[in-house]
């Protein structure tokens, strides 16, 4: 049995990483297309080994426990360890303001409508409110990265979505556990409430920031990078671990460690090749538990009873959004963000696995239970796949994509050059091989370096027409040039031509370098600077 279940893992597994390439092929957001088929094999009688994979995967305690004790310390320990302690520093004021005001803002919103419009019990409403609250940027993220949006909101959107995330489960915990103890304490309750709050966020706070620094100063004894990606899988799941022994946040926790090792233990303890090494381990990690995670939300389609709940899934969709919309736009009142940005802020904060495991991890005796369940799977399939579908016109619509003038001209005309360079290139080896005379050659050696002249003078004058253009080519020659460097240091080394220690320093340079570039920290677009100069 237990073979015959680690089987069907790797075969969803292997269903989620091919749709996960195709959608990557087709420049198009792997997450949503991983939602719509996991629809597709939850509601459509597929028989079979698909029928398996159903009933195996979307059983409640099968999805909790993969969600919450698997995947979640993995992909909040990557998010946080990649995330530059400059950049939140930079963006701190939005990122707290959305992560701790807006969560509670749509909280007490979502929970309050809902009581009011849906007839469900206070408790009961408080809870779907915490559900709601929580808000997951990986579908977002994809986007951004494919439009070029600029750095500064995807940090905004990704810190605001770490802290939150602890702080939706604290509500979703003490609304579950607490509620009627806090009622009962009349207006002493808010207090008592806020404490336990409070409690339970520093406390995380603290447990991660301590594992961390622990962990960072063992990395400082070792340099082999097999080892030191070991000790960060211990660091995040080690720390989801004790925090929640303790009764204090663990996802709050894992982040603060995954900052800590990131910003702190990367610069006194890893060496360039540990840097990069870990970097790509988790690169690796994270995307196969996206893919699982994302195809899992589709399966659990199956639970929900749609002509049963209808209006409800119909008229809590669209409270969400509301109290989203007011958590978003009161918490950045006094921010001076682009009001651009909080328009993305607000439509991009989809509703994520997280919501689903918690809403399955309710005591089977909980009032409203299933109408909890159905509302946040209904909730979060129309998060990810339409508001997943259409933030990327809306990007388009509010002019944050990063846009170069005269690209499309640029790249036909790149096109041709590679065309007519790929022509010279054949016509010499021909005439080697002596299947081309010299007279043939000739000839057609000067049409086409007549063709060449004639693309180069085109690309001379979009350089006078668009001098971005320029800068963007700078920018990606750059990058790649560092790339060559780092492969030509692991050469040498490998040869024996360079020592470990000079080995190491070069590529610690070239490998700061590449993290700056990739950081958009160079990089500086037109958009960026336009919305900067606004703040």
């Amino acid at each position: 049995m237990i073979i015959h279940n680690i089987q069907l893992i790797f075969i969803l597994l292997a269903l989620s990483v091919g749709v996960t390439a195709l959608a990557k092929r087709l420049n198009k957001p792997y997450p949503i297309a991983l939602v719509i088929i996991g629809a597709v094999v939850g509601l459509l009688p597929l028989g079979g080994v698909l029928e398996e994979i159903r009933n195996f995967f979307a059983s409640d305690e099968v999805f909790r426990t993969a969600v919450i004790s698997i995947f979640l310390p993995a992909l909040l320990g990557e998010a946080s360890l990649k995330l530059s302690h400059t950049e939140i520093s930079q963006n701190r004021r939005p990122i707290v303001l959305l992560a701790f005001l807006g969560t509670v803002i749509a909280y007490v919103i979502t929970g309050g409508l809902s009581h009011l419009a849906l007839g469900l019990p206070v408790q009961t409403a408080l809870v779907f409110g915490a559900l709601m609250a929580a808000t997951d940027p990986v579908s977002v993220i994809s986007v951004f990265k494919n439009l070029g949006v600029n750095r500064r909101l995807a940090v905004i959107m990704e810190g605001e979505s770490l802290v939150n995330d602890g702080v939706s489960v604290v509500l979703f915990k003490l609304s579950v556990y607490s509620l009627t103890f806090i009622f009962s304490l009349g207006i002493w309750g808010a207090a008592v409430g806020a404490a336990m709050f409070l409690k339970v966020v520093v406390g995380g706070t603290l447990v991660g920031l301590s594992l961390g620094f622990l962990i960072s100063q063992v990395v400082r004894y070792f340099d082999d990078y097999p080892l030191e990606n070991a000790l960060s899988v211990v660091l995040f799941f080690g720390t989801y671990i004790i925090a929640e022994k303790i009764e204090v946040s663990g996802v709050i926790a894992v982040v603060a460690a995954g900052l800590v090792l990131g910003n702190y233990g990367k610069v006194i303890g890893m060496s360039p090749t540990t840097r990069f090494s870990i970097s790509v381990f988790w690169d690796t990690i994270v995307l196969a538990a996206n893919s699982l995670v994302f195809i899992l939300v589709g399966l659990e389609i199956s639970h929900i009873n749609i002509i049963e709940h209808g209006l409800q899934i119909l008229i809590a969709t669209v409270l969400v959004v509301i109290g989203r919309s007011v958590a978003v736009y009161v918490a950045t009142l006094g921010d001076k963000m682009p009001i651009s940005y909080k328009h993305i802020i607000n439509w991009g904060g989809l509703k994520g696995s997280l919501s689903l495991a918690l809403a399955l991890s309710l005591p089977l005796d909980f009032t409203g239970r299933e109408t909890i369940i159905a509302l946040t799977f209904s909730v979060v399939f129309f998060s990810l796949v339409v508001q997943g579908l259409t933030i990327s016109p809306l990007i388009r619509v509010l002019g944050l994509q990063k846009t170069v003038s005269g690209l499309k001209e640029y790249e036909q005309l790149l096109f041709e050059f590679q065309q007519a360079a790929a022509a010279v290139a054949e016509l010499n080896r021909l005439f080697k091989e002596g299947q081309v005379s010299p007279q043939i050659f000739n000839k057609i050696e000067k049409e086409t370096a007549e063709r060449i002249l004639k693309v180069n003078q085109n690309l001379s004058a979009l350089y006078d027409k668009y001098p971005e253009l320029l800068q963007e080519q700078e920018f990606n020659a750059r990058k790649k040039l560092l790339y060559a460097e780092h492969l030509s240091i692991e050469k040498l080394l490998s040869e024996g031509v360079l020592s470990e220690e000079t080995g190491n320093e070069r590529k610690y340079l070239v490998l700061e370098q590449i993290e700056a570039y990739d950081r958009n920290e160079i990089h500086n677009t037109k958009a960026d600077t336009e919305d900067n100069s606004k703040d």
